[in-house]
């Protein structure tokens, strides 16, 4: 069995010491108290914002009355182990929620994705990322921009390479007809949509308009599944700024996967790549969109 990742291996570590805490019937005002941290250095560490060291661990193992030497020394190997994360050298460009974000995903056995608005970054290529990019800072990229366009194409050879995940990616039919960065940009997308179709352990599926209202309107959603035992799955949203917020909160997993398993069995999954080569070919005849229809 292959060493579990540090993101993983920080995910399972914030997952006991809650749990830990919890069983204490310890807040976390009363542990940082106990500590002498600050409220808001336990809040990180259990949201797994940041590490914690073992000189650290030990303590707050004691704090909650931890003896068994096995779980010790385990708990004691998480942290070692969850202390080098990827994605490092853009520390200054992403916060620390976004790189959490990048090491779940680069760490997923399983990730499924869904958006009604445009194509999840994983899917993008370097033209349509950029103009969506540009359109949100209203010109031109900066420096800092430019990383993080680095980063998010380096994701893709993560996620798409011969050692990455299953991805399964759900798509409101909007999200191919709006024409990002133009038509020339657009059918390039479009291709490169198909070409993933072909991937081995990738599933794109698409919820047609004829389908109407579906649970998918209430917006995007990431969803993470990991191979090692005990490790919850971990839901992100993204909020107004853009950053993703996650959580690994059973009650609040479980109903968005119900939903990404509702909005399969509303998607169209044969033959996605034939159509959207097809939609490639009508974008080139002018006749994909609701201009064109007006100007018949």
């Amino acid at each position: 069995m292959s060493t579990p990742s540090a993101a993983e291996q920080r995910l399972r570590l914030r997952t006991e010491l809650r749990r830990a805490r919890q069983a204490a019937g310890l807040t976390q005002r009363q542990v940082a108290k106990k500590m002498e941290w600050s409220s808001s250095k336990l809040l990180r560490i259990e949201s797994g914002e940041v590490g914690i060291s073992v000189n650290d661990l030990r303590p707050l193992l004691a704090a909650y009355n931890i003896t068994d030497r096995r779980l010790i020394d385990t708990l004691l190997d998480l942290a070692r182990g969850s202390r080098k994360m990827p994605y490092a050298e853009y520390r200054d460009v992403f916060s620390k929620e976004f790189l959490q974000f990048l090491a779940l995903e680069a760490s997923a056995s399983v990730c499924r994705y869904f958006n009604n608005l445009q194509l999840p970054r994983i899917l993008q290529t370097e033209e349509y990322a950029r103009a969506i990019a540009e359109s949100y800072v209203g010109g031109g990229l900066s420096e800092l921009h430019e990383r993080m366009l680095e980063a998010q194409l380096s994701r893709q050879d993560v996620l798409l390479g011969d050692e990455g995940p299953q991805v399964l990616v759900m798509l409101d039919e909007a999200v191919l007809h709006r024409q990002v960065g133009g038509r020339r940009v657009m059918r390039a997308q479009l291709l490169r949509i198909a070409e993933v179709c072909d991937h081995p352990r990738v599933t794109v599926g698409v919820i047609p308009f004829a389908q109407g209202a579906h649970p998918g309107m209430r917006g995007p959603f990431t969803l993470f599944e990991f191979a090692a035992e005990g490790m919850p799955d971990s839901l992100h949203l993204e909020n107004p700024g853009g950053e993703p917020s996650g959580t690994t909160l059973p009650e609040e997993t479980r109903p968005y996967l119900e939903r990404f398993w509702q909005l399969e069995d509303l998607s169209i999954k044969q033959d996605v790549g034939e159509l959207v080569t097809r939609l490639a070919q009508r974008i080139d005849e002018g006749a994909d969109d609701l201009a064109a229809l007006l100007q018949e």
